[in-house]
């Protein structure tokens, strides 16, 4: 077993680059990183995605966060992991891909609703938890599970978080450690400065909201 890859020193905003191609994957994560981002995931549903997931392991994998989300099966997980990724996220919890993903040593946030989903993941060696879709748990379904979970459990809110303070401020009050980004972060349709602005926006309002 490896040790997981710390998170400590990283921003907790995971940007959900779904869609991008890996003739543009560097560009984009350029833009990312410029802005503050440490953390970057493409998800396996985007075109290539082992060949993007690659190139950015061989260009900031020494540094940050890189890896996948929608790793929905181990044999999926044993793909990500021969990248030399250090991340996977799932859609849903499933124990076998968690297991496989922390025994790699990467930092694993598996897609979870309820609580019976969640005290599983942790059990499974879970980094964190990714509540998602956050519209579904809701505000008050959110404040619900913090409220059992143990104190140190980090949860990461995911789905129609947009870049506002207004946005991110009643799930940072609850207690929410960071959040996972996606088509409001980035789109393929979106022009490099967009996605620029967009990743400002997230990374300032989180920022003000939590120093």
């Amino acid at each position: 077993m490896t040790d997981c890859v710390s998170l400590q020193g990283h921003l907790p905003l995971i940007a959900i680059i779904r869609g991008v191609t890996p003739d543009l994957v560097l560009e984009v994560a350029d833009v990312l990183v410029e802005e503050g981002f440490t953390m970057i995931e493409v998800p396996l549903n985007s075109p290539d995605a082992l060949t993007s997931i690659a190139k950015l392991v061989a260009k900031y994998g020494d540094k940050y966060i890189i890896g996948a989300g929608t790793v929905t099966t181990p044999e999926l997980a044993e793909q990500v992991i021969a990248t030399g990724a250090n991340l996977i996220v799932t859609p849903n919890f499933n124990e076998q891909v968690v297991k496989m993903s922390v025994a790699a040593g990467c930092a694993t946030f598996p897609g979870v609703v309820t609580p019976t989903e969640a005290f599983a993941a942790l059990a499974a060696g879970a980094t964190g938890l990714k509540l998602f879709p956050i519209s579904m748990v809701g505000l008050d379904g959110f404040k619900a599970l913090k409220s059992v979970l143990p104190a140190d459990t980090k949860c990461y809110p995911v789905g129609g978080v947009s870049p506002s303070i207004e946005s991110m401020k009643p799930y940072i009050e609850i207690g929410a450690d960071g959040f996972g980004l996606g088509s409001a972060l980035y789109k393929p349709s979106m022009t490099l400065e967009q996605v620029r602005a967009n990743a400002r926006g997230y990374v300032t309002s989180f920022k003000q909201l939590v120093s």
